[in-house]
């Protein structure tokens, strides 16, 4: 949902954010890079939240606007934030994506006087994204929403882009029609997550950590090495502050570039292996860490996919 052409710049300071390539690990390891950008120390991993929408190959020619693009009929509803919506086609469940989710969304916007300048249902190809990485009027407005349901949100610029945003962004008050297609969850953050259990096994360092799921490897990774994993991470509060699964993507990074409670604790591992580890913050991002790395002691699940040896 996101290459980058002027015209979706659109979701694109919204939606691009999200669709992030995960080269090396999003908040697990590294020098306090930002909540996305955690584990690898040199490049911080996926998406900036704040670019994302699917941008087409093309200029788009254009999806006739609906006929209150302008204003909002009299029975489309108001939110304390000034959005707008009005549901168009109701969803077939109960479920509404949370903040840590990723949706896979089509959808349409439109400036106030008609003007299509994005549209994912013209491309023929859905956008993914996470819940967050967007405009805070998409983020809001996904909240309300649940699978299969879709909207027209008419979004103030306070909350889109705003009246003079940053060349090829729209300005001022936007319409979308948002189609919710699916959502996919963030895990869940484990019973454990507060505290290692009494079968934890600790380092010398500190590090505490627990197979979850056996490995079919038998060479363990060095510091030099590239490894290619899945990870979920947690504050011992539950909060989830970074995660490869709703991406659907692994992330593959050198072992010596993350935090040392990764590097460290990666290497205890084996290819095909699933670990939870209890990383304090001395070997993470400290207890006082910069802006958008998370402090304290932290909680990973770790599936290591690949070792690849480094000469």
């Amino acid at each position: 949902m996101l290459r980058a052409t002027a015209s979706v710049l659109v979701l694109a300071l919204s939606l691009s954010a999200c669709q992030k390539k995960a080269e090396e690990p999003v908040s697990a390891a590294a020098e306090p890079a930002t909540a996305a950008s955690s584990v690898v120390e040199t490049t911080p991993p996926p998406p900036e939240p704040s670019q994302a929408a699917p941008p087409p190959s093309e200029e788009p020619k254009g999806i006739p606007a609906p006929a209150d693009v302008g204003t909002p009929p009299a029975d489309a509803k108001k939110t304390a934030s000034g959005l707008t919506t009005k549901v168009l086609t109701p969803g077939k469940s109960k479920e509404h994506p949370a903040d840590a989710d990723q949706v896979k969304v089509h959808y349409t916007g439109w400036t106030k006087d008609g003007k299509m300048f994005d549209s994912s249902v013209q491309r023929g190809e859905p956008a993914t994204f996470g819940v967050t990485q967007v405009i805070a009027g998409w983020t809001e407005a996904l909240k309300l929403m649940t699978p299969g349901e879709k909207r027209r949100l008419w979004i103030p610029s306070k909350l889109a882009y705003g009246d003079a945003p940053q060349m090829g962004q729209p300005a001022g008050e936007l319409t979308f029609d948002v189609e919710l297609l699916e959502i996919v969850a963030a895990p869940k953050p484990p019973e454990d997550v507060k505290a290692p259990p009494a079968s934890a096994k600790r380092t010398g360092s500190g590090l505490a950590y627990r197979v979850l799921t056996k490995g079919t490897g038998k060479v363990h990774p060095k510091p030099t090495d590239r490894v290619t994993v899945h990870y979920s991470g947690w504050t011992t509060d539950g909060k989830m502050f970074d995660s490869s699964i709703p991406r659907g993507q692994p992330t593959s990074f050198a072992l010596n570039a993350v935090i040392k409670g990764w590097t460290e604790g990666v290497a205890l591992m084996v290819e095909g292996e699933k670990t939870r580890f209890w990383i304090p913050a001395d070997l993470a991002y400290g207890k006082n860490p910069r802006p958008g790395a998370p402090a304290g002691t932290l909680v990973f699940d770790i599936e290591l996919l690949q070792i690849k040896s480094v000469p």
